[in-house]
């Protein structure tokens, strides 16, 4: 089982990838409604909280797991690499590609405080951008994560916010705009219209589902002593989304359009179809 979670519902955008790529595998994803939104929060309480989630995800199966959260990543991936035994696969505002792509020489990043403060976005932005005389237009997404969260990623309030933050990288001449957060992908559309769709998006979550299934493959290359582990062997594999909260009709929505899509895109056979639709909805105390 590959186990996924984030602050929020935000972290369906990176698990849309990883079953794009992995159709035949089972994923726990875990919302951490009850402390949502990270972005504002210290880094000693996401950290706990990653901490608690991962733990209970290594205790229910997981052979990885990825911190799909941007916030949560910069907060706590590398005390949760010193603590556990499995890989960890973690979010980064994608400023490389960015900085290659740009043809202005200004690119915008779109993120939460806490992403901002952390050392491997400061070191990628020096070195990717800074160094190569690209300038970064950073803004802080407040108020974003919380729309997408109430269901209102589609709505004129989302629109409005969304303008508000892009608006400043389009007047200094951006071209490639960065999302930061894995919430952000559900605002792409708002973005698009709002910048008369002048903008390169990036979204890091397809390299992300990349990385973890190499980790992934690695981890079952070497883990032989697991009866369980082949895909020859499996009787059949589940989704199951949970929130610390109350049950959202948010995330459940978000889960199933997301199902959907990926059905009516043809990318999986008959006995993927059948696995990608054995989705539960929980909730959890942890």
């Amino acid at each position: 089982m590959i186990g996924i979670f984030d602050s929020g519902a935000g972290g369906l955008s990176v698990w849309k990838e990883l079953v794009k790529l992995m159709p035949s595998e089972s994923y726990f994803y875990i919302s951490d409604a009850a402390f949502c939104p990270y972005g504002p929060k210290s880094k000693n309480l996401i950290l706990e909280r990653a901490t608690l989630i991962s733990r209970f995800l290594i205790e229910r199966g997981a052979e990885i797991i990825v911190a799909a959260c941007n916030t949560a990543t910069a907060a706590a991936i590398k005390e949760l690499r010193q603590l556990f035994d499995i890989p960890f696969v973690g979010m980064e505002p994608a400023v490389k590609p960015a900085a290659l792509l740009t043809k202005t020489g200004t690119i915008g990043v779109l993120a939460t405080q806490g992403t901002f403060k952390g050392s491997l976005y400061l070191a990628t932005s020096e070195k990717y951008a800074l160094n190569k005389q690209v300038k970064i237009i950073e803004q802080v997404g407040e108020g974003l994560v919380e729309l997408v969260e109430q269901g209102k990623a589609d709505s004129p309030e989302a629109e409005q916010l969304v303008k508000k933050y892009i608006d400043p990288m389009t007047a200094a001449g951006a071209d490639c705009v960065v999302l930061g957060c894995t919430h952000y992908p559900f605002l792409e559309k708002a973005i698009r219209k709002v910048s008369s769709d002048n903008f390169n998006i990036i979204n890091p979550a397809p390299a992300v589902a990349k990385r973890a299934l190499h980790l992934l493959e690695n981890v079952r290359k070497t883990d032989g002593a697991n009866p369980g582990i082949k895909k020859s062997e499996k009787s059949g594999f589940e989704t199951t989304i949970a929130t610390t909260g109350s049950k959202s009709d948010v995330l459940e929505k978000l889960a199933n359009d997301i199902t959907q899509e990926i059905l009516s895109n043809g990318l999986t056979n008959e006995s993927q179809k059948a696995g990608l639709k054995k989705k539960f909805i929980v909730s959890l105390d942890i």
